[in-house]
């Protein structure tokens, strides 16, 4: 790629040199921010879409608008943006939920956990939105703020950061340049996505034929009697869920007090994919009240855990023992002589267990189960030994799927590494961009 001909020190580290004819100055100089705000005498009855920050990504931009009256909204719904404007959180940073907004509804609303930041005359919209997306940007605002669990950023700190300061006809041609490449670079980033549904897809595919037809196709078949299992093996049996169960513990009840160290706290949010994943969400209880929090029922290996809502559904075993578990978790085990927790958790994997969990959910704004209506659910109990071989059989197809899905992660991580670097090149003037 092309380079300026003449470099000068920016005076900034983390910028290094910049194009010589390029300047420095703050963001403040070039932008307004939090312009317009939704007073408190706003109709009751005015409806918005509310924006906050877990629903905007780097990325994809705002990827939900939830629909609400001002009544109804929350008291930081009250940021007002507009075509061109640039969102920041300044809370959560390390979140990075920044985007432009573009095609805005008239009654857009973001979180006042946002600095909504508006360019000036002589600043180019676009560049203004890739300014604040470049990497160097990014670890800029997350390095000025404060705080360790939530760390934030004063919206006046935010706009004292530098930009730089070009003719605005270029600054528009970088844009353009930007817009073009990142388009390019989003639609190999969407193919890769697909692909990785329709993985998904495949083994769920995978999990419910094994756990409900066998694994022998040649075997005769009977009708379950359950709409939501079809046709099942003429030898295996079906059976009430709680009576094939040794034990179900409802982990719900009272919140426990969360602390920076102890026992790791397994949530909703480390169950997912069939693994407990211990990097999705990593909160701790002090020890002196893992018994009081774990009283139902102690943890132990292979146990299976179910997300009761919050995702419904989502299901592991559990791997280690020293971990207390959270609300909206139940805990199965199975009988031995009837029930391989290995087969459970595939059971309720499938597509035909998870059709009638929803079937039985309840709630308007986030479904979910109540270990009471667990008793309507059925479970297929093939001999043990059987359960025993399709479990196997599956931890060996799966593993070839996941190895697949991980091959395309780091494809799809590798495009968006590209995509931020070229980002952060350009509008820094590491690469010369021009209308050609």
């Amino acid at each position: 790629m092309n380079r300026y001909e003449r470099y000068k020190d920016s005076g900034i580290p983390w910028l290094g040199e910049i194009p010589e004819h390029w300047n420095i100055c703050r963001l403040k100089d070039e932008v307004t921010f939090n312009d317009e705000v939704l007073g408190d005498k706003t109709d009751a009855d005015y409806e918005i879409l509310y924006v906050d920050i877990s629903s905007v990504s780097l990325i994809e931009g705002i990827v939900q608008k939830e629909p609400m009256s001002f009544e109804n909204s929350p008291s930081r719904a009250r940021r007002i943006v507009k075509n061109g404007d640039v969102i920041v959180s300044t809370v959560r940073t390390y979140l990075k939920a920044i985007t432009q907004i573009q095609d805005a509804e008239d009654n857009l609303i973001v979180s006042t956990g946002f600095a909504v930041l508006r360019p000036k005359e002589n600043l180019f919209p676009r560049f203004l939105g890739y300014w604040v997306q470049a990497e160097n940007m990014i670890g800029a605002i997350v390095s000025n703020s404060v705080g360790v669990s939530y760390p934030a950023i004063n919206a006046t700190d935010l706009v004292r950061l530098p930009i730089v300061k070009l003719p605005l006809k270029e600054q528009t041609a970088i844009a353009h340049y930007l817009d073009t490449k990142l388009g390019e670079i989003d639609a190999l980033i969407d193919k890769q996505q697909t692909l990785l549904e329709k993985l998904a897809e495949q083994r769920t595919a995978v999990i419910t034929q094994a756990v409900t037809k066998g694994l022998n196709p040649a075997a005769p078949m009977k009708k379950s009697g359950v709409e939501w299992l079809g046709d099942v093996p003429a030898h295996w049996d079906v059976s009430p869920f709680k009576l094939v169960m040794n034990s179900i513990i409802d982990y719900r009840g009272k919140t426990p007090e969360k602390t920076n160290s102890g026992v790791f706290l397994i949530t909703a949010r480390n169950i997912k994919n069939g693994i407990i994943d211990y990097t999705l969400s990593q909160e701790f209880i002090n020890e002196d009240n893992y018994e009081e929090v774990m009283r139902r029922g102690l943890p132990k290996l292979g146990q299976v855990l179910m997300t009761t809502e919050a995702p419904l559904g989502e299901v592991a075993q559990i791997d280690r023992t020293d971990v207390a578990l959270a609300q909206r978790v139940l805990k199965f085990d199975g009988k031995k002589d009837k029930l391989d927790n290995r087969f459970l958790k595939y059971f309720i994997l499938s597509k035909a267990f998870q059709a009638s969990l929803y079937k039985f959910a309840t709630g308007s704004t986030a479904l979910g189960i109540k270990s009471e209506r667990l008793s309507y659910l059925k479970s297929l109990l093939p001999p043990v030994t059987e359960q025993t071989k399709i479990a196997n059989y599956l931890d060996q197809e799966t593993v070839k799927i996941d190895r697949l899905c991980e091959t395309v992660n780091q494809t799809i991580g590798r495009l968006k590494e590209y995509r931020t670097a070229l980002i952060t090149q350009a509008v820094t003037g590491k690469i010369k961009v021009t209308n050609e």
